[in-house]
């Protein structure tokens, strides 16, 4: 197995040396994955800056040190690619998040699209969202990335209209699309927005709003995907075309 990843903030700032692994990820490390003296350890700060190295001492039940070996600077990928997730039911939009980020995407824009049924309000909408970036954290650390997606806000339409009208290439994942997302002309840098809506799909004058701002639909493939499934499945088809997977 490749080695496991922790957070520490501020990795920019080291060049070698040791480093030290403590609080809450010292004790994950120490107390819950069980680190010994030798075994290899990753830490990232989730912003593409990664050190490799080996334990080199373990301190009570929540700290370590990490003798450093190599440390890597993950460039900004290119094309990159954004996925505007319409809030699903329960906690199906952490699913969406974590399977997203598992898979390589670079950024999640939580959308309150006008059929969700769920909409993020007041303290309720500060949790989720908190929920949502705490998902995407583990998912990346677990994924053994060292860049984590970055999630947004929750935007109104208006506010995803703006980001479609900025990007490179713009889509709405749509059942009805005319033309399949397989064979769509794409960038080979820049920026790649896509909007997954609800369940009960994307209204007629969300659609509109998108199109003026240059986002055609586009659909999958023959069967219906739920939209906690439709981003992960869209962001896997876009990193092969784009050969970010090569």
């Amino acid at each position: 197995m490749t080695a496991p990843v922790f957070v520490v903030e501020h990795l920019d700032r080291i060049t070698g040396g040791t480093v030290t692994l403590d609080g809450p990820e010292g004790r994950h490390a120490v107390s819950v994955r069980r680190l010994r003296v030798g075994e290899e350890i990753v830490l990232t700060d989730g912003t593409g800056t990664g050190v490799y190295g080996t334990v080199a001492a373990v301190e009570g039940k929540d700290r370590l040190d990490v003798a450093v070996s190599e440390v890597r600077a993950e460039p900004e990928p290119s094309p990159r690619i954004t996925v505007v997730q319409a809030l699903p039911k329960g906690d199906r939009g952490e699913l969406a998040v974590e399977t997203m980020t598992e898979t390589g995407v670079d950024a999640i824009v939580p959308w309150a699209a006008s059929r969700c049924i769920t909409q993020w309000k007041g303290e309720r909408g500060a949790k989720s969202l908190a929920k949502w970036r705490a998902t995407a954290r583990e998912a990346g650390k677990q994924s053994r990335r060292l860049r984590f997606p970055e999630v947004a806000d929750a935007a109104s339409t208006k506010q995803v209209a703006q980001l479609l009208a900025a990007a490179d290439f713009a889509a709405v994942l749509h059942e009805e699309g005319a033309e399949p997302l397989a064979t769509a002309e794409l960038p080979a840098t820049g920026e790649i927005v896509l909007v997954v809506g609800p369940e009960g799909g994307v209204s007629p004058d969300e659609l509109a709003a998108f199109a003026e701002a240059g986002a055609r639909p586009y659909r999958l493939g023959r069967s219906v995907l739920r939209t906690s499934t439709a981003g992960t499945a869209a962001t896997a088809l876009l990193l092969g075309r784009t050969g970010r997977w090569s």
